[in-house]
């Protein structure tokens, strides 16, 4: 992402301004692809083609950017993947979709993984505290919807629960042994499918 020169009305080049979201954006990227140490703001300026300037036009220092950059993961890749699953009415269609999406998110990419990335830095005074919500939402969400599936809390807090860890556990081997997962987009929705009988499966 860089910033496009662009020709004013009397023929001066001008450069559009950069929005907070750009900067929050090249931070995550630059996190998932080398931690947290990789989010720093001269490096950051050249990926986006602007001056420090910039940068501390929208934060005070690096410490605001990195609270920021947390505070959009979680929108992002949280609230925003909730509210897409939530518009399907069907419960069981509801956990399928979730399952499928958060896995497809874990496709190995040259960036890396930003939810590694996030669990790798969580004692970070930023990290944690929204870590630990994001982590508590997504067990409470997906609990949730085993709830309205039939299961007593218990079983379904239970299976939110397993439902969570296998998609950690998924995105760690997508991160060190990519091979190992289903490699076409078929054997992926093979994987889905068995990942939520084994999920919704009774108790025996």
């Amino acid at each position: 992402m860089s910033e496009r020169p662009a020709r004013h009305p009397h023929g001066k080049r001008t450069t559009p301004r950069l929005t907070a979201d750009d900067w929050t954006s090249a931070a995550l990227e630059a996190m998932a692809g080398g931690g947290l140490a990789a989010v720093a703001v001269e490096p950051l300026a050249a990926r986006l083609g602007a001056t420090k300037g910039s940068f501390y036009w929208h934060f005070a220092n690096r410490d605001a950017l990195i609270e920021a950059a947390v505070l959009r993961w979680e929108r992002d890749h949280t609230e925003a993947v909730i509210g897409l699953v939530d518009a399907e009415p069907d419960p069981l269609a509801r956990l399928r979709l979730l399952i499928g999406l958060v896995l497809h998110s874990t496709v190995p990419q040259e960036d890396g993984s930003i939810e590694l990335a996030m669990l790798a830095t969580a004692d970070h005074p930023h990290v944690a505290p929204v870590l630990a919500r994001v982590t508590e939402r997504r067990v409470a969400y997906t609990a949730g919807l085993f709830a309205a599936l039939g299961w007593p809390a218990a079983e379904a807090r239970r299976r939110g629960l397993l439902a969570v860890t296998a998609y950690l556990g998924y995105a760690q081997l997508a991160h060190v042994a990519p091979g190992t997962l289903p490699g076409t987009e078929a054997d992926r929705h093979r994987y889905v499918d068995q990942v939520v009988r084994l999920l919704t499966a009774a108790e025996g």
